[in-house]
């Protein structure tokens, strides 16, 4: 039996999460289809957590007009929704004298998109913001932050959904068919209509929008290796730290980014691949990562690092052009109803509330979105036990004792916390989707310590088989047969 909704959103990365939290504050029937297992699996997971100025991205362009949008508003929207956010700054740094040039020349782009307090800064004054790193000068920007994506991404969600919008987990779009009425699609196997169509699939979104009969659309993935380092090196650096830009590659360079929970991770590289789920990590370029890390920060061992990842960003440009072309939001003339977001990479993160507002405006020239009385603007997060006062610690154990319990002891995460995890509104129960609601399994020991307690918490206290335990989504069960119990 079909399931009609008004608008059907595809894609639950931080922008299609975006767009379906704005528009549940209308009177719409609202539907977001992921085809994976829980919220921010692709590239809006596996990214450096920078709420970025818009200070490097080309004047006039949608790329710095919404980023700056985002990065002034970016903080007001974490507290409504109770996401960790931290106005940090950042750094670029100067080796020579080109790069103070170039410097100059992003000081000027950036006060040209609108950016806040940019300046250039000389040695002495790099010494003083990080005095650990080297280089003859530098640009400071005072507006850049880190927050938690993860976070970010299951917060609108989760204050999407309580405000009415229905979220389809594993849920992949196979078919789409222009109606009379709209769209008929087939997602999960299950048939769906809709009125519009918002294409936010990210580094799939060329391939949906071809589903939908607009063709033309061609994106490059362009893969980025990341490391991570134990928080014992955070001591070093309190700031994101990157080199001064070169022209051609496909990011930003190689950079030293704090994160929201006390590590530092080194990364992204840049490279061009062919398989957009190819999240390998490479010798060659890990290798290169830690050789430009050192020449930022010194002080850095390979004893350090604790972990690596990556990510791959959604390209219009391809290798032999590389650099950014612009975001593509419109609806489109070939196909009224389908609103296309294409090559959303770098800074949709933090352009990702600016580009809701700017698909609720394609929408309104065609319906009248009329407000909900009721709509929930906060969203409450867990408590995290690690970060309260020992007399809160105390309260909270005396009132249930499961926070007395630590599963997790390298991010001293407990027994309640992981059962929070687990019951999370969005009904997933993944081993990733408990580490990226809780935390737990991304210390020093990689999970050696807790990654069994949770499975037995899931099997003992949860009642599931063993055999349905995954990491991810479907194709990632742990458990083959039977497992001892």
């Amino acid at each position: 039996m079909e399931q009609n909704y008004d608008i059907i959103i595809v894609g639950a990365g931080a922008v299609g999460c975006a767009i379906a939290r704005e528009l549940s504050r209308f009177q719409l029937q609202v539907a977001l289809m992921e085809k994976e297992g829980d919220v921010a699996c692709g590239t809006s997971g596996r990214n450096s957590a920078v709420v970025h100025a818009g200070f490097n991205n080309k004047p006039g362009s949608l790329m710095a007009e919404l980023c700056v949008e985002g990065n002034q508003g970016f903080e007001a929207l974490c507290h409504e929704l109770d996401v960790p956010y931290q106005k940090t700054g950042k750094l670029l740094v100067a080796f020579d004298d080109e790069d103070m040039e170039t410097l100059r020349g992003v000081v000027d782009k950036g006060i040209r998109n609108g950016c806040k307090g940019l300046e250039l800064i000389d040695q002495q004054r790099v010494n003083k913001i990080a005095p650990n790193i080297g280089g003859i000068g530098g640009m400071y920007s005072p507006e850049t932050a880190i927050f938690d994506p993860f976070t970010y991404c299951i917060a609108l969600a989760e204050n999407a959904v309580q405000n009415g919008v229905v979220l389809y987990l594993e849920h992949e779009v196979t078919e789409i068919t222009r109606t009379q009425e709209g769209f008929r699609i087939i997602a999960g196997r299950e048939p769906f209509t809709c009125r519009y169509l918002i294409n936010s699939a990210g580094l799939y979104s060329d391939h949906i929008s071809e589903l939908a009969g607009v063709r033309g659309y061609q994106l490059y993935p362009c893969r980025g290796e990341y490391y991570i380092l134990d928080k014992i090196a955070s001591e070093y650096l309190n700031i994101p730290v990157y080199p001064a830009p070169k022209p051609g590659i496909g990011g930003l360079g190689v950079h030293l980014t704090p994160t929201i929970d006390g590590n530092i991770i080194i990364g992204p590289s840049a490279e061009y691949i062919n398989a957009k789920d190819d999240f390998a990590c490479t010798p060659e370029a890990m290798d290169k990562l830690f050789r430009e890390a050192v020449q930022l920060l010194p002080l850095l061992e390979r004893k350090h690092i604790i972990g690596n990842y990556s990510g791959i960003r959604p390209k219009q440009a391809p290798p032999e052009e590389g650099g950014f072309r612009d975001f593509v939001i419109k609806e489109e003339p070939e196909c009224p109803g389908l609103i296309n977001l294409i090559g959303i990479e770098s800074p949709g993160l933090t352009a990702s509330m600016p580009i809701a507002r700017r698909v609720c405006d394609i929408l309104s020239d065609h319906m009248e979105l009329m407000k909900k009385d009721n709509f929930i603007a906060q969203r409450k997060g867990p408590v995290r036990f690690r970060d309260q006062t020992p007399e809160e610690q105390a309260r909270l154990i005396t009132e249930d004792p499961d926070y007395g319990e630590i599963i997790c002891r390298c991010q001293i995460v407990t027994k309640k916390e992981i059962r929070q995890a687990i019951e999370n509104p969005l009904g997933v129960r993944s081993i990733s989707g408990i580490k990226y609601r809780a935390w737990a399994t991304t210390g020093r020991c990689n999970g050696g310590y807790c990654f069994s307690r949770i499975v037995d918490i899931l099997i003992h206290e949860y009642g599931m088989d063993a055999t349905e335990i995954r990491y991810r989504s479907k194709g990632s069960e742990l458990f083959v047969d039977e497992a001892r119990k």
